[in-house]
């Protein structure tokens, strides 16, 4: 009996070893709202899936700035947290990985990083943007890829925005199940983590958190501060999480500005 129930218990945690659980991270949705601001949409072919976005074009932009959404919606949901760069005559362009939005497939941990990777890759090189300015904007789940991107592509961007950011997947489960701190340590793969790679961003970085912040703890953006190279800047404002660009959008364009000039 105690030989059977320890090879359950064996088989039972060996399927955690080096697990990712990307199901628990991600919450795509499917297309519900409309974009109203003038656009253009854009497919690329990624193995047997497509990944989906929308370009916000600009004559002579300021910079061109890449969005990388949260866990949830799609980029219809958060056209309006890039508004305020639009007005300032910043050109914008958004992507749903897969699952999200119109694109296909399910997402993963290294799916998302190899198409983050395929769509860095294109866009640099499309003629709208290749002569302007590219800062990569995380917002919340999407800081875990931008802080990648940016790390693999530094000589190739101008700045790094992290909005609402963890400091890694396996950091974010443990704030979320404290009381299994432990196990999660130990079985829980973290492929990549904003913790480690911002070590290697060069380029200016803006991190922005909420101390009322109740989904991404304020405590893990400080650590990414602590963790990133100057030139560095931190915004904290009052608010829910990833609302600073709907309740301060000028100290947070002011310090872009400033970050280029």
């Amino acid at each position: 009996m105690k030989t059977k129930l320890f090879l359950f218990i064996t088989a039972f945690f060996l399927q955690f070893v080096n697990a990712q659980m990307d199901d628990k991270f991600y919450f795509p949705n499917k297309i519900t709202h409309t974009i109203n601001l003038p656009h253009e949409e854009f497919s690329l072919k990624v193995e047997q899936d497509s990944i989906t976005g929308v370009f916000f074009k600009k004559e002579n932009p300021k910079a061109t700035l890449v969005f990388f959404h949260g866990a949830g919606g799609n980029v219809t949901f958060f056209q309006k947290m890039v508004t305020p760069f639009l007005n300032a005559n910043y050109q914008v362009i958004m992507i749903d990985f897969r699952g999200y939005g119109k694109s296909s497939g399910i997402p993963t941990h290294l799916n998302i990083a190899k198409d983050g990777q395929q769509f860095f890759n294109y866009l640099k090189n499309k003629k709208e943007i290749k002569n302007t300015k590219i800062i990569l904007y995380g917002q919340s789940m999407g800081s875990q890829i931008a802080t990648h991107l940016a790390k693999e592509n530094s000589k190739d961007i101008s700045m790094l925005i992290l909005d609402g950011a963890f400091t890694s997947f396996t950091d974010l489960a443990c704030s979320y199940k404290p009381e299994a701190k432990d196990m999660i340590k130990k079985y829980l793969v973290s492929p990549y983590s904003a913790k480690e790679d911002i070590k290697l961003v060069s380029v200016p970085k803006i991190l922005i958190h909420s101390k009322e912040d109740k989904d991404i703890p304020y405590l893990q953006g400080k650590e990414l501060l602590e963790a990133a190279t100057e030139p560095k800047y931190f915004l904290e404002y009052s608010g829910a999480h990833i609302n600073a660009l709907i309740i301060n959008p000028d100290e947070i364009l002011n310090k872009v500005n400033e970050f280029l000039n």
